[in-house]
């Protein structure tokens, strides 16, 4: 049949390629008239066959794994995509503090340079001492002089209490000198008064001796002695009036009282008002005012007397007296001067200190100006130490995906230092009060009617977890692609919160670490 084909073929003159006759020869179920080549054709068909049965399964086989594959990995990616909230805007921060020189002088030492790792205490920068040295021996003099000054004000303080206690004696007994005079006064007069009865009764005997006389019933002699009685008693009459006068012209009083009063009648407040006694309360106020106690002259020495008394519950004059040496104004003066004089020593050996520049936290020094040689001034910057503890990452998330933000929520840090080998825990640790465009130096006038509306992004503090800078240490200004979850329960502080909690704090709270005053 093959034979009369080509033939046919050929009398039609039809030019059949070899490879027509190589896919007649090949094609299933048909004959090329060739008994070999047809008993070849039909062995092979089973195996092409199997051939693409075996193409089948290996393709859905394949299909299978892409799909196995893309749900193992495409699943959980889709879930990542909807349960967590990401950008790229992120980057590393952290606290930087600028090292400054609290005095001025010229620099001895530098002994960091750039980018040494540095610890809390560490000696950064050494000043000249010697002047500030100088200016510490200068100060500790004068402590010294103060303190010599202070125990001279003491013992003048010691010399005016002697004598304000001696004033106070001769106070009080000036007053009682007064009251012993009003008495003696009250005795004179009633000896005068017993000196007229006397008079009286010698006069009446006189009187009756001198009638017995002339009828010589009684003798001259009986007479005489009469008459020398009479005059004892004129005499002693006269001398009692004289003393009465004398002792009223002591009290300060007329001799004789106006429209004949009682000669014993004096004020009731001569002991408050004589003379002596307002001298003697003169001296003891100008002297109680050295001491520290002011009186007023208006005050009656009873009145003197009573409140000085009260300064001690039991009256004891020598625990007051001893209580006012510390509080009089030349001994507070003195003690003033050797505090003050001590402060300025404290400022001295401060300013010593601060000779020596340490180190205020643990970091890594950045930024460095300084050298051996400089003359630096109070306040300028020599360098600046970046912690490496105190770091944390700002997402700049916009707008649209602050909705379901919280403090607390756990979030996944990608550092591109890093690659994704590593990946940081972390926290929302808060937000800041204000886009980045409101907390420019220029914020924009929207108002002027030149506005765009351009999707704002807010920044987002989140704190690392577990940090540990030995290990993979993180740099300030990394790139930084954060995911936040926002199916996990918010953790921490504030957890679940936008707004921190206020942190109240008392004045003692304040004060607590605050040193003491006095404390170097």
């Amino acid at each position: 049949m093959f034979t009369e084909k080509s033939q046919s073929a050929d009398k039609d003159g039809s030019n059949s390629s070899p490879a027509t006759h190589i896919a007649d020869a090949t094609t299933p179920g048909v004959h090329t008239g060739n008994p070999e080549t047809d008993i070849t054709t039909e062995a092979n068909a089973p195996t092409r066959q199997k051939s693409k049965r075996r193409r089948r399964l290996l393709m859905g086989a394949a299909a299978a794994l892409v799909l196995a594959i893309a749900a193992v990995f495409g699943v959980p990616w889709i879930r990542e995509i909807l349960t967590t909230v990401s950008t790229d805007d992120a980057y590393v921060n952290g606290h930087v503090t600028f090292v400054a020189a609290r005095v001025p002088g010229q620099v001895s030492r530098v002994l960091v340079d750039d980018n040494n790792r540095i610890h809390k205490g560490d000696l950064l920068v050494e000043l000249d001492r010697e002047p500030y040295q100088v200016v510490v021996a200068v100060k500790k003099a004068a402590v010294d002089t103060a303190k010599a000054d202070l125990d001279a004000a003491k013992a003048n303080v010691r010399g005016i209490e002697a004598r304000a206690r001696s004033q106070r004696w001769k106070f009080q007994h000036a007053i009682e000198d007064v009251e012993n005079q009003i008495a003696l006064l009250h005795a004179k007069i009633a000896a005068l008064d017993k000196s007229k009865a006397t008079l009286t009764l010698a006069e009446a005997e006189f009187n009756r001796t001198k009638k017995l006389v002339a009828s010589a019933v009684a003798s001259r002699e009986e007479f005489d002695r009469r008459e020398a009685a009479l005059s004892v008693a004129r005499a002693e009459v006269t001398q009692a009036l004289d003393d009465i006068h004398q002792i009223r012209a002591s009290l300060g009083l007329p001799a004789e009282p106006e429209n004949g009063a009682d000669l014993g009648l004096v004020p009731p407040d001569l002991d408050q008002t004589f003379s002596s006694v307002r001298q003697a309360q003169s001296e003891l106020i100008q002297s109680a005012a050295e001491l520290g106690i002011i009186h007023s002259f208006n005050e009656t020495p009873k009145q003197m007397l009573e409140e000085f008394y009260k300064r001690d519950a039991n009256g004891d004059i020598d625990k007051i007296f001893a209580g006012l040496v510390p509080g009089a104004p030349a001994v507070k003066q003195a003690e003033a001067k050797l505090e003050s004089a001590e402060r300025d020593l404290d400022q001295a050996e401060l300013n010593l200190r601060y000779c020596e520049i340490i180190a205020e936290i643990d970091g890594v020094v950045t930024r460095r100006n300084v050298n051996p040689g400089n003359n630096v001034l109070a306040g300028q910057g020599l360098m600046a130490i970046r912690s490496l503890d105190e770091i944390w990452v700002d997402a700049n998330f916009k707008e649209t995906q602050l909705r379901d933000l919280r403090i607390g929520q756990a979030a996944d840090l990608y550092v591109d230092m890093y690659g994704g080998r590593r990946v940081f825990p972390g926290r929302i640790a808060g937000f800041t009060m204000g886009t980045g465009s409101t907390l420019a130096l220029l914020p924009p006038q929207n108002a002027t009617g030149n506005f765009v509306k351009v999707v704002q992004r807010l920044p987002v503090r989140i704190e690392l977890q577990n940090y540990d800078p030995n290990k993979d240490p993180l740099f300030i200004g990394l790139s930084v692609v954060p995911y936040v979850y926002l199916n996990r329960p918010a953790t921490g502080p504030d957890a679940g919160k936008v707004l921190q909690a206020s942190v109240p704090q008392s004045p003692a709270a304040a004060l607590a670490g605050r040193p003491a005053v006095g404390d170097k």
